[in-house]
């Protein structure tokens, strides 16, 4: 049998097949042996080429024919620790740093990072330019760079310098037009809805509707005290056991260290206080600064040869005309400068510090003498030339000038250090015995104290902290009974903790619990015989009988509101929404309904008539803020339902390792 497999497979025919099979089993599984574990960025997005959408999601194709972008792990964290920032400022101290180091908020932030990534690669496969008329026309426009409504070159270039990271011109205008070009699509998409006249005054006649409306509140029915059975505390103690666990807690030991200004006192030698102002006496010097003008002859970084030259020479001509004797460098700049932020200044910059322009042009100014007008200096804005109008020179600050505010900070890093130290005591001793807090309270001569056993949320005092709820609820202090990390709760303000029980969430039994539930049944109890009077008194509603008699009948009173409009709450804002629910009444007729009030109350209401809306009462301004409201929420939508589409058409593969 194996001589005749042998002579079966041995034609240029199987010779074909076992080729073919070669390939794809040659290529099966290369792109994980090449290319594991070797991935550097935090997301990668691979959409198919324009030229065949349908191309297969096969490895050798995606590398050869698909286009590819990346969120890299820099990236990923730029945008991860400014989010956090933003928290901390909003949050205050209820921001939980621990808590929002999760997986979950890193994957939230990667997925707005890899929506931007998508869009970015859709306008690059849409051949989406941003030319630089636009990019400048936008950086202009930003309040941040603008002095009175202005857009200011020295503000421009001083914001970006003292930005974290700084950041220059160039790096700036190139983040702007990638942005643009990210934006350009869903913009136009969003732009591109709109909402019809009847659309517009539909929707009016609805926010303008109006309806009379009678009603009547019919107090809670009291709690009955009857005994319930055992039966039924059972049954409703079984159907509700998740709201009766009694919920994990820890009781807790710790120490808290507190830095105390008050500690370091008496009189700092002189010798300590002048070494520390030699140290930062950089801060009372008064920089050397230098009053300046300019003229801007604007041309892009990007021009051709020939328009470099032609503002080269304008620029050179200019300097010349302000060097002739009794030139007015002013109205020269009013004149012919390109600087919308400075021209009708003059030309005017102000007082101009070390790092507050770019290189070249800071390069020039503060290698001129004053009285002096430069050559022409490139920037990426253009050609300068600069007047130096006058040198205001370095100043020194005396010791003696600062001595009280010297000896104050001697003082207070005394305490600091000291703070830090005894920080520093507590952790070695922490260190040497984990598993208790009194080695090392008394090495700092503090108190250890204790907090009972509370649940999460429910805390006070350092308990209330949310690191410090993070840290005792974790399980690495809840089962091992170790001594926590130093928590610091505040500036100079630090507490250890150890638990010292733990009690994990657990099933209470009826008995325990026995009254609570025997409360609730009654309430539940009351509350059903409510709705059921309730739904009694509309049954009797629409067989024919009016609000005013039921109301009479029973001893309240009946309200009629003509013309309550939505929102309003009459007399409750639960109870205008359900006027607005129901059906509007037939001609003669009224509608009846009821609601519960959150205190078991009802009211019990009829819809008498109902009066639309009339657009002719809005204005116009009115009706023109309705549209465009209504036409950029349906905008909105519709860039979302793009962003999805796009992600649906491209691969995205998320690399986890790198977001730790």
């Amino acid at each position: 049998m194996l001589q005749a497999l042998r002579e079966k497979t041995s034609g240029w025919i199987a010779i074909a097949i076992v080729a073919v099979l070669a390939v794809p089993f040659a290529f099966f599984g290369m792109e994980q042996y090449l290319f594991q574990n070797n991935a550097d960025y935090a997301a990668k997005v691979e959409a198919p080429p324009t030229w065949w959408r349908s191309a297969p999601d096969v490895w050798l194709v995606r590398k050869l024919a698909w286009s590819t972008t990346e969120v890299s792990a820099a990236e990923f964290r730029e945008a991860f620790d400014a989010m956090r920032e933003q928290r901390r400022q909003a949050e205050g101290e209820n921001f939980d740093a621990r808590g929002f180091e999760t997986m979950e908020s890193k994957r939230e932030v990667l997925e707005q990072l890899i929506d931007r990534a998508v869009l970015a690669l859709a306008a690059d496969r849409a051949n989406i330019v941003v030319g630089d008329a636009q990019v400048y026309d936008v950086i202009r426009s930003i309040p941040a760079f603008q002095v009175d409504g202005q857009f200011d070159t020295q503000r421009y270039q001083l914001t970006l310098q003292s930005a974290q990271p700084p950041r220059t011109p160039r790096e700036f205008e190139s983040s702007v037009r990638l942005d643009l070009q990210r934006a350009l699509v869903p913009q136009a998409v969003a732009e591109s809805a709109f909402v019809t006249a009847g659309e517009s005054q539909r929707l009016m006649r609805l926010l303008g509707e109006r309806r009379d409306v009678s009603f009547m509140i019919v107090p809670p029915p009291t709690v009955e005290e009857a005994p319930v059975a055992d039966a039924d505390l059972q049954a409703w103690f079984e159907a509700n056991a998740n709201r009766y666990r009694a919920p994990e807690q820890v009781a807790l030991e710790y120490i808290e260290v507190r830095a105390d200004p008050a500690a370091v006192t008496g009189v700092v030698d002189e010798a300590e206080a002048r070494a520390h102002f030699e140290q930062v006496k950089s801060r009372f010097t008064a920089a050397e600064r230098r009053l300046a003008s300019h003229i801007l002859v604007e041309v892009p970084a990007d021009a051709d040869a020939a328009a470099q030259q032609a503002a080269q020479a304008k620029a050179a001509d200019i300097a010349a005309r302000a060097r002739q004797p009794g030139a007015d460098f002013a109205a020269l700049a009013r004149a012919e400068s390109d600087d919308p932020g400075s021209s009708q200044g003059g030309g005017d910059l102000g007082w101009v510090e070390t790092g507050m322009m770019t290189g070249p042009f800071e390069d020039a100014l503060f290698a001129m003498q004053a009285g002096q007008v430069s050559d022409p200096v490139r920037t990426d804005f253009g050609w300068h030339v600069l007047q130096l109008r006058e040198v205001d020179a370095a100043r020194p600050v005396a010791f003696e000038d600062v001595r009280e505010e010297m000896e104050r900070e001697v003082r207070d890093n005394e305490g600091s250090r000291a703070y830090n130290e005894q920080v520093g005591r507590i952790v070695d001793e922490i260190n040497r015995h984990p598993m208790s807090l009194e080695q090392a309270a008394a090495a700092a001569r503090l108190p250890v104290r204790t907090i009972a056993a509370f649940a999460r949320g429910a805390g006070s005092g350092i308990a209330a902290n949310p690191a410090v709820v993070q840290a005792a609820f974790s399980e690495a202090l809840t089962q091992d009974g170790t001594v926590s990390d130093p928590i610091e709760i505040a500036p100079d303000h630090t507490v250890f903790i150890r638990v010292t029980s733990h009690t994990p969430e657990r099933a209470r039994t009826l008995d325990e619990v026995r009254t609570r539930v025997t409360a609730e049944v009654r309430a539940d109890r009351a509350r059903r015989q409510a709705e059921a009077a309730a739904d009694a008194l509309v049954a009797e509603l629409k067989a024919g009988t009016t609000l005013q008699a039921l109301a009479e009948t029973r001893g309240l009173t009946a309200q009629s509101v003509p013309g309550v409009p939505r929102g309003a709450p009459v007399p409750d804002a639960v109870a205008n929404r359900a006027y607005f629910r129901v059906q509007p009444p037939a001609d003669g007729a009224t509608a009846p309904g009821r609601v519960m009030l959150g205190d078991g109350s009802a009211v019990v209401f009829t819809v008498d008539r109902v009066i639309p809306g009339d657009p002719a009462e809005a204005s116009e301004q009115e009706r023109t803020m309705l549209r465009q409201q209504l036409g950029a929420l349906l905008g909105n939508e519709d860039a979302e339902v793009l962003q999805r589409a796009l992600r649906r058409e491209m691969k995205i593969t998320v690399n986890e390792a790198r977001l730790l």
